[in-house]
């Protein structure tokens, strides 16, 4: 299998774009584009709810209408909580096509696919209309983003060969954790033969902003932020051929064209940080949230979860106090003392955190 199209390994993950007023910035986003381009990378990833349905749009609108076709590479996704029967399937894909404002997906992933999701997908025939669409030219290469045990992620690329890469959550803190399993979902899709894409390689933004004697063990290096040890650590594996960051502003970008104009593989002392640094922050982290979303975009009651979660974390690390954790949370949303305890949140959080247990803490505040 061969991905030439493809220039370099870092990827623009469109999930997390800078947000005025509720609206993409059009103006960052474009100048960010730009300089994506601009330095020789091309691949761009989205999907239909991020941003609740704006990341799309924001891609047909400054992407899409500004470069030629040949230019960019995009992969967008199949999310099973937006259909629910075979025939929803391909109205859905052609929706996004409309959205994104292009005729064909260099990559479709069947998104967020866990052991729970996998019948629905079955029983729909979602891979079949797949394999049919790459056929009709709509779709040039298939892939799929996982989220659940290495057993799971064996069984459906046994079951599902027209699969040609895997997109993992992948860093240097889930490495070897047992609830993740990122060295052993990536060993499978090596065993299968799939290239393998990473998202979350900076763990949410957490990686970048490290707790005081983490980041002191990169500053005795003096070798660039603290996203680019976790950027360096993801693209160092071999079978890795895309590392995708959700870049919110230049800066994020600059800094990661930085790491990857001149890539360099992290060096034995470098991979010796990341190991005291994994050891230091499970020493502190409380919930640990990605801040990806999808529980907000199922939440019948408007709880903006991840935004609860970042002060949650902070109060009990004791960087603010109660009183300071409460007054930052969003007034225009539901409340932690909203939940119904449906559990649909926990049903598509991708590190299957007890939601439900850790709202009910915030709303006893």
């Amino acid at each position: 299998m061969a991905f030439e199209e493809v220039k370099n390994k870092l990827g623009f993950g469109c999930m997390r774009l800078k947000m005025v007023d509720d609206k993409v910035d059009y103006d960052e986003f474009n100048r960010m584009i730009d300089a994506f381009i601009g330095e020789g990378f091309n691949y761009f990833d989205t999907a239909h709810g991020y941003i609740d349905g704006k990341s799309e749009t924001a891609i047909r609108d400054c992407l899409v209408s500004r470069y030629k076709r040949e230019d960019y590479i995009l992969a967008d996704k199949l999310s099973e909580w937006y259909f629910e029967k075979e025939e929803d399937i391909l109205p859905l894909f052609e929706s996004q096509l409309k959205l994104c404002g292009v005729e064909y997906f260099d990559f479709y992933l069947f998104h967020c696919m866990t052991g729970a999701s996998y019948p629905k997908h079955k029983n729909c025939h979602s891979f079949q209309i797949v394999e049919q669409l790459k056929k009709e030219g709509k779709i040039k290469h298939i892939a799929m983003s996982f989220h659940d045990t290495a057993d799971v992620l064996d069984m459906i690329l046994t079951e599902q060969p027209s699969i040609e890469a895997v997109q993992l959550q992948f860093n240097y803190l889930d490495y070897d954790d047992p609830g993740v399993q990122s060295k052993a979902c990536y060993d499978v899709a090596v065993k299968h033969g799939k290239k393998v894409i990473v998202m979350e390689p900076v763990r949410g933004g957490f990686l970048a902003n490290l707790p005081e004697k983490a980041a002191k063990v990169f500053d005795e290096l003096k070798g660039g932020s603290y996203a680019s040890y976790a950027l360096r650590y993801a693209a160092s594996f071999p079978e890795v051929f895309m590392v995708l960051s959700g870049m919110g502003s230049m800066d994020m970008m600059n800094d990661n064209i930085n790491t990857f104009k001149n890539f360099v593989p992290l060096n034995k002392e470098e991979l010796r940080a990341t190991d005291s640094a994994r050891e230091i922050i499970r020493e502190v982290i409380q919930v640990p949230c990605t801040k990806c979303n999808y529980c907000t975009e199922v939440c019948p009651k408007n709880i903006p979860i991840p935004e609860l979660f970042v002060s949650y974390n902070k109060v009990m690390s004791a960087k603010i106090t109660v009183g300071e954790g409460k007054s930052a949370l969003p007034t225009d949303k539901g409340a932690a003392t909203d939940c119904i305890k449906c559990g649909k949140c926990e049903g598509v959080c991708p590190q299957k955190i007890e939601i439900k247990r850790h709202i009910e803490k915030i709303a006893n505040w």
